[in-house]
């Protein structure tokens, strides 16, 4: 069981948390930007593209329209989709589990198209293609 001392130092750490930290104290969305916007309490506003949210991605405008901040305004729920987002996340730019987050950054390095890439993969037809691979005994 915690002691008085440590309930109170929980409670002052999270005094300081919550006055460091941005929160959201508004979030819409823009439908003809098919983006959301989210006012933070430090009077920033982010305007975020939904298709790159996890959870978000290809969702009808009715569910996108329907937002709801946290009491402390550390997340936005959107319950007909059952998705979450944290605000915090979305200040450092993480829009996604990290799972989520590395598939989405390998599937854009895997289709970028590069003047490398586009040489090694003449290099690679010109020996007969990719080579195959080795089974282990």
């Amino acid at each position: 069981m915690a002691t008085e001392t440590e309930i109170s130092r929980a409670k002052a750490n999270a005094a300081h948390h919550a006055a460091a930290v941005p929160h959201a104290t508004s979030a819409h969305f823009i439908s003809s930007r098919r983006s959301l916007n989210v006012t933070l309490s430090n009077g920033v506003e982010m305007i975020i593209p939904v298709d790159l949210v996890q959870g978000l991605s290809g969702a009808d405008e009715a569910a996108l329209e329907r937002i709801e901040i946290t009491p402390r305004g550390t997340g936005l729920h959107w319950p007909l989709l059952d998705a979450d987002v944290l605000v915090e996340g979305i200040i450092h730019g993480a829009f996604g589990s990290r799972a989520w987050m590395a598939r989405q950054m390998g599937r854009a390095g895997g289709s970028a198209s590069t003047d490398a890439k586009s040489a090694a993969s003449r290099r690679n037809g010109a020996k007969g293609g990719r080579p195959k691979k080795e089974l282990a005994d």
